[in-house]
């Protein structure tokens, strides 16, 4: 299917953020999807996932979610160079306390569904990494409009802050896919494990597995540790998931 790719800007909380709105080619509506980069940001690797999922009947909404620090490219940083990538992801994420991304997130939602291709109803949204988190968040804070929610290689989805995504939990009307890192130093075994009884507790519909040989950042063809066949698994299951739960 045929695709169209717009770049624009949304006035987002706290200044002006470039996006990427990708849907296909011609005239009608479809279900609306927000997909929330990891680290790297807006760049080749996450476009072409946005015009892989506009392929299969979606307006895909991807949004710089550091628009308070840079504009893409936003992580350039040789490889091997553990210091400055570390660095470079706190210049990244530690502008987006919780509050601050909540209302970044709530404009994203709805500049998405004010967008004429988008079809009415819920929309799903995506999160990779540290924005798996984000993900949650967003079904959290925007209950009213999210039907479904995934996060790949989701980091620090259970921990003892007051902020932790899995407190989020009962807001959340929207059925929700988590796809975890056989070894994820973000969201290891045991974060997985209370993660999993929260979501128990919770009683919404999920579903949690563990991705047999795949490390944090598996889904991305860019980075060293990319597993195309547990990516394109994740890539199925996040298409089965929107189809049970986004009308098309």
């Amino acid at each position: 299917m045929p695709v169209i790719e717009n770049n624009f800007e949304i006035r987002a909380a706290d200044g002006i953020t470039d996006a990427a709105l990708c849907r296909p080619e011609g005239e009608g509506q479809w279900p609306g999807v927000l997909y929330l980069t990891d680290v790297g940001g807006i760049r080749p690797t996450t476009r072409d996932q946005i015009r892989r999922l506009a392929t299969e009947g979606y307006v895909v909404l991807m949004p710089n979610l550091f628009y308070r620090t840079a504009r893409p490219p936003v992580f350039e940083v040789k490889p091997g160079d553990a210091e400055a990538f570390r660095k470079r992801m706190t210049e990244l994420t530690a502008p987006l306390t919780s509050e601050k991304l909540e209302r970044d997130l709530s404009i994203y939602v709805d500049a998405l569904t004010e967008d004429r291709s988008c079809a009415l109803g819920t929309i799903g949204v995506v999160g990779y990494c540290f924005s798996g988190g984000a993900a949650v968040r967003t079904a959290a804070v925007r209950s009213d409009a999210v039907g479904a929610a995934a996060s790949f290689h989701g980091g620090r989805l259970y921990t003892d802050s007051p902020e932790s995504p899995h407190l989020l939990l009962p807001r959340i009307k929207a059925q929700l896919y988590f796809a975890h890192a056989i070894e994820d130093g973000s969201m290891p075994k045991e974060a997985i494990e209370k993660f999993n009884s929260a979501l128990a507790k919770w009683g919404g519909k999920y579903r949690s597995e563990i991705y047999d040989g795949a490390f944090h950042g598996w889904t991305m063809p860019d980075t060293q540790v990319y597993n195309q066949p547990q990516a394109e698994r994740a890539f199925r299951e996040l298409l089965k998931l929107f189809r049970e739960n986004l009308e098309k």
